[in-house]
């Protein structure tokens, strides 16, 4: 029986490989792994070479960790719409314990792995509306994210690592309150911004000593949230840095733009910025007066190589 089971999963490898897959994942029992925990837990620590995971379509509810030892990993699903990884926790559902999850505690997908990239990929929270339900967890330093979706509603997107070097090209990011939100240095380039219900677009967690927040590059700003229901942002922390260029902002976005948080020191202390926005939501001379419209000159100082520290993304 063993000898069968090795016979099936050597050619498993070599059919995945002969696609340039490492490992599949599938519900149907067609790939090494039904789940993509198994796959990730399959992934040697500390390889240094890249570990590709073609995910079949279908809808995997598991609550997925990286781990940090998983390094270059890139994860690749079949088809972004329909490959979702999803799950369901809240910042109030209770553990084992009967204590309260938290914002952390909530999220579906935690990843620690450096050097992680995933493409035509939905990540989820179903909670629904019921308060902080994170999607995404992201701690490990050069994430990369193409063509993907994030679904949720309030703190949809963590960008939580410390340090943490993240870029997002071609995704959609769907939220309420604070949908995008946390302490890393994130690009987000041509993404699909969809606003809902009404809240804040980002709430950006910055550390002082770090110079650069959040990017938004020639992205869209939209939704179905009535007319001046969004900011553009509000500082979690009071050193958060979040500039948009180029962006198309719908009308869901308020004349004033950005929000203190309730706290009149964040004027002083957070750093908002807007170069050559455009839409109905773009509206230069009603923004508030501490945060700032950019030069050319100024605007030219946002590279992908400088805000990213030298990394770029767009390399293999």
């Amino acid at each position: 029986m063993k000898s069968v089971l090795l016979f099936f999963l050597l050619v498993w490898l070599t059919l995945g490989r002969a696609l340039g897959y490492d490992f599949v994942v599938a519900q149907d029992g067609s790939g090494q792994f039904r789940t993509v925990q198994e796959a990730f837990n399959a992934v040697p620590d500390f390889r240094k070479k890249v570990t590709t995971i073609f995910v079949k379509k279908g809808v995997y509810k598991e609550k997925l960790i990286l781990a940090g030892s998983k390094n270059l990993v890139r994860l690749i699903g079949e088809e972004r719409e329909q490959t979702i990884l999803t799950y369901d926790d809240y910042n109030q559902k209770k553990n084992i314990f009967g204590e309260e999850k938290g914002t952390s505690g909530s999220s579906s997908c935690y990843l620690y792995g450096a050097d992680f990239t995933a493409e035509n990929l939905t990540f989820q929270n179903s909670a629904g509306p019921v308060g902080q339900a994170v999607a995404v967890w992201v701690a490990g330093d050069k994430a990369r994210f193409k063509n993907c979706r994030f679904l949720g509603f309030q703190d949809t997107l963590y960008t939580y690592g410390y340090g943490s070097r993240q870029y997002y090209e071609g995704c959609y990011i769907e939220g309420t309150v604070d949908f995008i939100f946390g302490s890393s240095t994130a690009w987000f380039e041509g993404c699909t911004i969809f606003c809902k219900t009404g809240g804040f677009v980002t709430a950006a967690s910055t550390p002082d000593s770090t110079r650069y927040g959040y990017v938004f590059n020639q992205c869209r700003i939209t939704g179905n949230a009535p007319a001046g229901s969004f900011y553009l942002g509000r500082p979690w922390r009071p050193y958060a840095k979040t500039v948009f260029l180029r962006c198309e902002l719908g009308k869901q976005i308020k004349p004033e733009g950005w929000d203190p948080w309730d706290k009149e020191s964040n004027k002083q202390t957070a750093r908002y910025a807007e170069y050559q926005s455009r839409g109905p939501g773009a509206a230069p001379r009603q923004r508030v007066a501490w945060a700032r419209q950019l030069s050319d000159a100024e605007a030219q100082h946002y590279t992908l190589q400088t805000v990213l520290r030298g990394w770029d993304p767009t390399t293999d």
